[in-house]
């Protein structure tokens, strides 16, 4: 019975990396396509989410919402496979603020901006998280290089943020530096995506009792 549990709880895994990785790929891809489509497009003067305004707002709407979505699915798997409570709820709140950025456009700015805020704050912590997780359940989820690497994104996330929101660019403009605040987390995430997908079937999470 305990072989037969491991290996529903590492499919589990498995499936919660897929959909994370799928869930930025697309996303990315969203953005590129929905830049390419904006003229006079500048990722130093414009936000992301004048995309969703822009000449071709389906792409970039229905992308952000999808991001959100697989990924409040593969925080579902994710929760059966590894069973960390916080993690599973920082990743679930930022893709409940992911999926409001995609319904809620800049034509609804406040909602827009709690929305974007929300998704920014937690998926830096979702970085971080992974690795504190670890050594709270004593259970390593992420072990190094990635572990550092998925703490370095995370306080990159959040440490551009803390710049954006003071109105400080470091030359990048506007946009540039929302870019430093997404991107980071977005490698991570992808990065966290393989790296459950490749997680060895021979680890454990909790044990279950026999």
């Amino acid at each position: 019975m305990r072989a037969i549990w491991l290996g529903m709880v590492y499919s589990n895994g498995k499936v919660a990396g897929a959909l994370i990785l799928v869930a930025v790929t697309q996303f990315v891809l969203g953005v590129i396509v929905s830049e390419a489509l904006y003229p006079g497009y500048s990722v130093s003067d414009n936000y992301i989410s004048d995309l969703g305004v822009g000449p071709s707002p389906v792409i970039f709407n229905s992308s952000v919402f999808l991001m959100g979505l697989l990924l409040l699915i593969g925080a579902y798997f994710l929760q059966r496979a590894f069973h960390f409570e916080m993690l599973t709820v920082i990743v679930v709140l930022t893709a409940v603020g992911a999926m409001g950025v995609g319904i809620f456009t800049e034509d609804f700015y406040t909602i827009h901006s709690i929305a974007a805020l929300i998704t920014l704050v937690f998926s830096g912590l979702a970085a971080i998280f992974s690795v504190l997780c670890s050594y709270v359940h004593k259970f390593p989820l992420v072990k190094m290089p990635f572990s550092a690497i998925s703490v370095i994104l995370g306080l990159m996330t959040l440490g551009a943020l803390g710049l954006f929101v003071g109105k400080i660019y470091l030359g990048l403009g506007a946009g540039g530096m929302e870019r430093m605040i997404v991107y980071p987390v977005l490698m991570w995430e992808a990065g966290f995506g393989g790296y459950l997908i490749a997680y060895p079937e021979e680890r454990r999470t909790k044990q279950k009792p026999q």
